[in-house]
């Protein structure tokens, strides 16, 4: 079964005749906005390079004027629903060429139509749902810089939880001032500062009475061996006096 013919679509439309344009050119930049909301398709032929593009994009603002002022149709509402380009009237014209001979030359011409209607249901729920959310997002905003702009530092927690302003001016000022070091800052610092802790100091002492107890036994050696040289150069001597005698 066929569709709807172009002239029963429901919907707002808007109709330029003879139009000064191919309507190949036409349907190229009608292709781009077909099935988009109002507002995303007029942001796409602002953007466009294609001259067609300006006209469409006047067509397209006076479809939404009309269903606004004659439907009374909220344009925020609003989707390009159908839209086409049909031929128009062509200008022939002739240009001359060589040995006398004449160009046709072919001024096409189109009928643009735009037709905008109201999105569906569940698309105008889902519309409105991001729509709350961006508007709630900007109110977040907005109170938190007045509340920066206040002074007011209070996280949503804290403001949740009912904590004032006082008390967190309160809680600030004693960690500020809070001189407790703990124990492992202690002993960081005490390492730092090159004072051995307790285990340490035991250690050291240890090492120390063993180094001390070394070196006694390698004087009383040391003196062992200067007393058995004595001994052993007074028998020489004492050999060689009898020897002379």
């Amino acid at each position: 079964m066929p569709g709807p013919k172009t002239n029963e679509r429901e919907g707002t439309r808007a109709v330029l005749r003879h139009a000064h344009m191919s309507p190949y050119k036409v349907r190229e930049v009608l292709d781009l906005v077909r099935g988009k909301p109002v507002h995303e398709a007029d942001d796409i032929l602002r953007f466009s390079d294609r001259d067609a593009a300006i006209t469409v994009g006047k067509l397209l603002r006076s479809a939404v004027a009309n269903a606004e002022n004659n439907d009374e149709l909220d344009p925020e509402e609003l989707f390009v629903s159908a839209c086409y380009a049909d031929e128009g009237t062509t200008i022939k014209r002739w240009r001359p060429r060589a040995r006398g001979r004449a160009t046709r030359i072919r001024k096409r011409t189109s009928h643009i139509t735009v037709i905008v209607s109201r999105l569906p249901e569940e698309e105008l729920r889902r519309l409105q749902a991001r729509r709350r959310a961006e508007q709630l997002a900007q109110r977040a905003r907005r109170v938190a810089g007045a509340r920066r702009a206040e002074g007011d530092n209070r996280t949503r927690a804290q403001r949740r939880a009912g904590v004032t302003m006082e008390e967190l001016e309160a809680e600030t000022h004693d960690h500020d001032h809070d001189h407790e070091v703990p124990e492992a800052e202690e002993a960081t610092s005490a390492a730092d500062a090159g004072e051995p802790e307790a285990g340490e100091t035991e250690a050291g002492e240890t090492e120390a009475g063993e180094t001390e107890a070394g070196e006694t036994e390698v004087e009383t050696v040391l003196a062992t061996d200067e007393a058995n040289e004595t001994e052993s150069a007074t028998d020489e001597s004492e050999a060689e006096d009898e020897d002379g005698k």
